[in-house]
């Protein structure tokens, strides 16, 4: 019989600390075998919401439950969960095997199912026959996956991951995002992922929370959360955007027509839009979504096309961009495209940019104060 509840459930969290609350009434749910991650600036609340879900940290009010039954009271050691820390906390006077069966000991399981299991989880996070060597003789890919290890020979219902890349250098990181969605899917655990950095959440996850100011502003798929974000914030946060203020001078059914300070006009269409004529606002455009052109052409939007000069060009292999200062003053940062129609483009060249209204969000202004 297949159990039909999630593997984490979380009701109306609160975490109060004194006068200031850390966590906001949080609801939501997380699948069984799903690669589930918190996304956030630093002291949004997201360490703390994970503290919550180990027991490390006891909620002011709300429900959390995993597999249906409620954690509330329940010690950490007694709760169908592990986690994964960021430096990892491996022991460093203890060989591979140690470390990884180290949870076990402490369950009182006998020595020969210890090595048993130990062998049978390092030969899934791809480290067989390393048992007997120092911590110190692996590389900072493998340590990874000794942690990983280690929380799994417990079998644990939830894999918790507070940060585990962010000691990491740039192109390691890159390698254990692929590795670490593999091993999800391998043993296909439930894991929640905390961290900072959008493209861990985005490159590793089946559905990312946006959280801000203790509370989730979106839950989404990966592609949701970037193309179709529901709030400001999550538009600026998650991915590269290029952000105007402006004010919207008329709407035409889905079209609306904004005015920016530099007098620059744009169109966006926005079916589902609440915003009032005269009523300031917030235009978010990745830069992926502006074309370039030597010229403009018969039947463009004038609206969203506009003659530019080039400011600066940043080469970052397929990442490369440009900045565009638009005839009314406006700085677009575009995305190079990858066909070479553009690879000698300078400082100083003049072109033309242009982009569908369709490609655009707008947001009501949030007032200072």
């Amino acid at each position: 019989m297949t159990d039909s509840h999630p593997d984490l459930e979380c009701r109306d969290l609160v975490k109060d600390f004194s006068d200031f609350r850390a966590v906001d009434r949080v609801s939501f749910e997380v699948p069984q075998g799903s690669f589930f991650s918190i996304l956030g600036p630093s002291g949004c609340g997201k360490t703390t919401l994970l503290r919550m879900i180990s027991g490390f940290q006891s909620p002011s009010s709300g429900d959390l439950r995993i597999k249906g039954k409620s954690m509330i009271g329940v010690a950490p050691n007694k709760r169908p969960v592990s986690m994964v820390f960021q430096h990892l906390a491996l022991f460093p006077t203890m060989n591979i095997g140690d470390n990884v069966g180290f949870g076990l000991r402490q369950r009182g399981v006998g020595k020969a199912e210890i090595k048993t299991r130990v062998e049978q989880v390092l030969e899934r996070v791809g480290l067989p026959g390393v048992s007997a060597r120092r911590v110190d003789q692996l590389s900072g890919g493998q340590k990874q996956r000794v942690a990983i290890a280690r929380c799994m020979v417990l079998e644990p219902d939830v894999l918790l991951l507070d940060e585990p890349l962010g000691a990491l250098d740039l192109k390691l990181r890159e390698h254990m995002k692929v590795e670490l969605k593999a091993l999800q899917a391998e043993f296909n655990t439930t894991f929640v992922y905390i961290t900072h950095d959008q493209s861990e959440a985005l490159v590793m996850s089946d559905n990312i929370a946006v959280m801000n100011k203790g509370r989730f502003e979106q839950i989404g798929a990966p592609h949701e959360v970037y193309h179709h974000p529901s709030t400001a914030f999550v538009a600026g946060f998650v991915g590269d955007a290029n952000k105007f203020d402006a004010k919207l001078k008329s709407k035409n059914g889905a079209m609306l027509t904004f005015e920016t300070p530099t007098g620059a006009q744009m169109r966006v269409e926005a079916a589902n839009s609440d915003l009032s004529e005269g009523q300031r606002a917030q235009i978010f455009l990745r830069p992926e979504a502006i074309a370039l052109s030597p010229t403009t052409n018969e039947g463009d939007d004038a609206a969203n096309v506009s003659p530019g000069v080039v400011e600066t060009v940043l080469f970052n292999g397929a990442n490369s961009t440009v900045s565009v200062r638009g005839a009314a003053g406006e700085l677009l940062k575009v995305a190079l495209p990858q066909t070479g129609d553009f690879a000698t483009l300078q400082k100083g060249d003049k072109l033309f940019t242009r982009w569908r209204p369709t490609d655009a969000r707008c947001f009501a202004a949030v007032e200072a104060g």
